[in-house]
């Protein structure tokens, strides 16, 4: 099964690191985010991706074509014809489609281009600036139970500042640095779809999760895979800098590779 990555946003909310490079590149512990998404998929053993690209995407165009080199050790002889010779090389066994979909484009509209290259199949979809350890399986089994034509995964993201429990007199009588927020639960992304999706997107202003989701749902074919564990959007430089502690202190959730 494919796994479509919309890549080609602007970044505005992290325009401090954007403004040189699509947000899916910037990097946690020297790899693109994109590349730790990639590897989530990859550790369930979908390797085939079909890459959404946008803005700056030849940045990804050439992090791609330089890929297998950076992951190998080699030798560049130039005593006779130039050549260079790969020892040992440690790159995943990844087929990787790039697509340019389309400055502007909408998020719908960026699926929409892509839809030849999925060839009328299954796909799964997801954003190329958030992090989880989701089961992917699990994801799969539950979107086959369904039978329905798209899966959303959701969680319930923590609130961002810390709640008291107040007694009469204002006593504290206790404290949570990071509650749950009002219960409600959202957009995740890790979405499974059928190819019947695409009909419901009509051009590149289409916004996915506007009409098409709001119409999938409306008519009973968008079933909800609830995620209890961890999820964290790239939205920010102080997230950016959240998980870059975590990757440093060996205590990343995500990490489900070896």
């Amino acid at each position: 099964m494919k796994i479509v990555i919309l890549a080609g946003g602007f970044g505005t909310r992290i325009s401090e690191e954007s403004h040189l490079r699509p947000k899916p590149m910037i990097e946690i512990g020297e790899r693109p985010i994109l590349w730790h998404i990639m590897k989530t998929y990859s550790s369930f053993g979908f390797n085939d991706f079909i890459i959404c690209l946008g803005y700056k995407g030849f940045y990804i165009k050439e992090y791609f074509a330089h890929y297998f080199l950076h992951e190998s050790d080699v030798t560049f002889d130039f005593t006779g014809d130039n050549q260079a010779v790969i020892h040992h090389h440690s790159a995943e066994p990844w087929k990787v489609t790039l697509v340019n979909t389309g400055i502007n484009t909408m998020t719908g509209g960026r699926v929409k281009r892509i839809a030849r290259y999925v060839n009328n199949e299954p796909f799964m979809l997801t954003y190329g600036d958030g992090v989880s350890n989701v089961n992917i399986n699990e994801l799969l089994y539950f979107h086959k139970s369904h039978g329905r034509l798209a899966t959303v995964t959701s969680v319930q993201p923590s609130g961002r500042f810390g709640a008291l429990e107040l007694e009469e007199g204002n006593e504290v009588k206790g404290f949570q640095e990071k509650p749950k927020g009002d219960g409600s639960w959202i957009n995740a992304g890790f979405f499974v779809m059928q190819p019947e999706v695409f009909d419901y997107i009509e051009n590149d202003e289409t916004i996915l999760e506007k009409e098409p989701l709001e119409q999938l749902a409306r008519n009973g074919e968008l079933y909800s895979y609830k995620h209890n564990g961890f999820w964290q959007p790239m939205d920010t430089l102080r997230d950016k800098n959240h998980l870059e502690d975590l990757w440093n202190t060996g205590d990343a959730p995500w990490k489900v590779w070896e």
